[in-house]
């Protein structure tokens, strides 16, 4: 099983880190090590004193493909997920600044909480709303209709480098409103107003 993620998929997010709008989908990978699921909490790990949450919707792989043309991308995914990119924005700088790859800022152990799947029969694909709330207090809204690069188009872009296997998760990209985490912190995940996950920071 591989997670892959989509980097700066929606303007607002880009423009809130001061960053270049892509042209083509920014893809990178975590490590299966990175899921935390079943609304465990999230330990905040001690190479770090800057960790961000990013609400993102994550596709389930639910057909094998190779270079997957965009009619037919749809084909391949089955269920919608929720869930949070915990990036260690300190060390992306650091690597940032130095030239080098940034996995070690995204990819460390439990840094993708995943809920549970809904099948995406049960969703509006065309817009999907979803939120994220920090201590009761709303943090990050988005809506599936303003990422620069869609479900259809992600999963047929990534496919023409990597093939893509039943079980294989994506998460889309985050809209604005990322933040710090501290310890004790407490986020909700919802997709309309039905909560997908809760996760405790520790």
């Amino acid at each position: 099983m591989t997670i892959f993620c989509v980097g700066r998929n929606y303007v607002d997010h880009a423009k809130e880190l001061n960053n270049p709008l892509p042209k083509k989908p920014i893809i990178f990978c975590k490590p299966a090590t990175a899921l935390l699921k079943d609304n465990k909490a999230f330990y905040y790990p001690d190479f770090s004193k800057d960790i961000h949450y990013e609400l993102e919707i994550v596709l389930k792989i639910g057909k094998n493909g190779k270079s997957i043309p965009m009619e037919k991308a749809s084909e391949h995914y089955s269920h919608i997920g929720l869930g949070i990119d915990f990036t260690a924005r300190d060390i992306q700088q650091e690597c940032k600044e130095k030239g080098l790859p940034w996995e070690i800022a995204k990819g460390f152990d439990n840094s993708a909480v995943l809920s549970d799947w809904l099948p995406k029969e049960e969703l509006n694909l065309n817009n999907i709303q979803f939120s994220l709330t920090k201590n009761n207090s709303l943090v990050q809204q988005g809506e599936s209709k303003d990422m620069i690069f869609n479900f259809d188009f992600v999963i047929s872009y990534i496919s023409q480098y990597f093939r893509l296997n039943v079980g294989d998760i994506i998460y889309t990209g985050t809209p604005s409103g990322v933040g710090p985490i501290s310890i004790k912190d407490f986020f909700e995940g919802y997709i309309g107003e039905k909560r997908m996950f809760y996760c405790e920071i520790k």
